[in-house]
């Protein structure tokens, strides 16, 4: 879990690569209205937001063992995802700085780095009873390693 830009992807394909279980990006499971939103370049609201948490649970119910990547960015969406059952929330923790800059490099993505601040003011870092904090201002290697040893 984390804001966008901080390393889901590819720390979930790492894991998924060293565990032997299937990577599901969260973002392939937003419904199209929020990915045309998030293009256009608008913020999605707890409304928009809910179907796509029942979605991510559902995945994590039906499909586990399996690692799904999830910004996952408030208390309450972490509590839904938690009602498919026993979840590990790992979270990627980065300076906005880091990750405006990350964002800037990538291609291809709907998420426009417009919108990195609002899911900073949105996000309400998990205390560490909810989540295991990994630092990403680190080689992806370390990052994997931080998140095998916190599984």
């Amino acid at each position: 879990m984390g804001v966008s830009g901080c390393g889901k992807t590819s720390v979930g394909e790492a894991l998924s690569a060293a565990l032997g279980i299937p990577y599901v990006d969260g973002d392939d499971l937003h419904p199209p209205e929020n990915v045309e939103k998030m293009r256009n370049g608008v913020p999605l609201t707890d409304e928009d937001r809910w179907p796509w948490l029942d979605r991510v649970a559902a995945v994590l119910r039906d499909q586990a063992p399996v690692i799904v990547g999830c910004s996952a960015l408030k208390r309450r969406y972490r509590d839904r995802i938690r009602q498919a059952g026993a979840v590990k929330f790992l979270y990627l923790t980065g300076s906005e700085a880091l990750i405006s800059a990350r964002m800037a490099a990538r291609k291809g993505h709907y998420m426009p780095p417009s919108l990195l601040a609002s899911q900073f003011a949105a996000l309400e870092p998990p205390s560490p009873d909810e989540a295991t904090a990994i630092p990403i201002d680190q080689p992806l290697s370390a990052i994997v390693a931080a998140a095998l040893a916190a599984l």
